[in-house]
């Protein structure tokens, strides 16, 4: 998926894994190659872990287990899903942003017809100034004349002009409206290149209810710059590009059965499918480390960037907003003890 929504494959062998049903070979194939064979494979994983091979299903083992194959045949097999990605996730996304788009310049429109009006009201006072003038010189009568038949045009051009300009802007009130139904339906966070708040809770919702029903571990884990970091920066501009770096790293570290989404005010959420706890503690220890190699500048300072998580399983007999608030408590409780990086909040049953 190209965009900031790109597909992604993890090509670290140590990425978290499903629950062990998972990672248990059918037989000893290798593909090297042979799509065929690892198709095969995939599709025996899923019937021996009960699940049905869907579509999504079978993208989601297709990934976990290709993360145990060997770099060529992890290599051939991406590159096999770079000729033929499809994802209609993007197509929705690439249609908010091209409609997002066309509404800004609508609004450039408008602001290009208010200059105009202003102008030609501008032009309408000179020309008054210059026939009193005129009138006020020893200029012939016939000039005045001209001036006058002058201002009259324009006037009356400023008067169709300011009709016009009522009109655009009556559109793009209409216009404001059905973008902001839009928006209200959308999926997709601009600001920081990854799902949106609505977007997650939907895929948690429906996470739930496919746990329900097929038993199987799903996580979730929240991120966030670490606060003594943010209180030591104190720019707003700088804490924004922060974040948006964070952001880049989750969406890099991510893989497509994964959602990466922003929850609101810099705090980010990702579903982990078919991940267990101990999984999603490995994947937030890596995202921990990856995260604290990367620096940032802000002038001469060199500033190491930090993140806190907060990591809570996802099951059947909880609510989105229950699982979401264990997911906050998680990174309290990775605050109360100052060495450690995340902390996991479960939930009576």
């Amino acid at each position: 998926m190209s965009g900031a929504l790109r597909s992604r494959v993890r090509h670290s062998d140590g990425d978290a894994k499903p629950s062990s049903a998972v990672t248990n070979k059918v037989g000893a194939i290798e593909p090297e190659g042979d799509l065929e064979a690892y198709s095969k494979e995939v599709l025996n994983s899923l019937m021996k872990d009960g699940l049905p091979p869907t579509p999504n299903n079978f993208s989601l083992y297709f990934d976990r287990l290709l993360e145990d194959k060997s770099q060529n045949t992890r290599n051939h097999i991406i590159s096999v899903l770079e000729l033929e990605e499809s994802n209609d996730d993007e197509n929705s996304i690439m249609l908010e942003q091209s409609l997002k788009q066309g509404f800004s310049s609508i609004k450039n429109i408008l602001g290009v017809t208010a200059n105009l009006y202003k102008n030609m009201s501008l032009m309408t006072k000179i020309l008054e100034k210059r026939k009193q003038e005129l009138e006020a010189s020893s200029a012939t009568n016939e000039s005045i004349s001209v001036a006058a038949s002058l201002g009259s045009d324009i006037t009356k051009l400023n008067e169709i002009l300011k009709q016009q300009s009522l009109s655009i802007k009556t559109m793009y009130e209409d216009t404001a409206k059905i973008i902001k139904n839009v928006e209200n339906e959308t999926i997709f966070d601009n600001q920081y290149g990854v799902y949106n708040k609505r977007y997650l809770m939907t895929k948690v919702e429906q996470e739930i209810v496919l746990i329900r029903k097929f038993k199987h571990k799903s996580s979730l884990i929240m991120i966030e710059l670490f606060r003594d970091l943010k209180k030591s920066v104190n720019n707003e501009k700088a804490l924004m590009l922060m974040t948006k770096t964070v952001a880049r790293l989750l969406l890099k570290t991510s893989r497509r059965s994964d959602t990466v989404a922003h929850y609101g005010n810099g705090v980010f959420v990702m579903l982990l499918k078919h991940t267990d706890i101990e999984s999603a503690k490995k994947a937030s220890e890596r995202l921990c480390e990856l995260v604290s190699n990367s620096n940032f500048f802000l002038g001469d300072r060199e500033i190491q960037l930090k993140i806190s998580i907060g990591i809570t399983d996802i099951t059947e007999n909880h609510s989105v907003e229950e699982i979401i608030v264990s997911s906050m408590d998680g990174i309290e409780k990775a605050y109360e003890n100052h060495n450690a990086d995340y902390a996991v909040l479960l939930r009576n049953p």
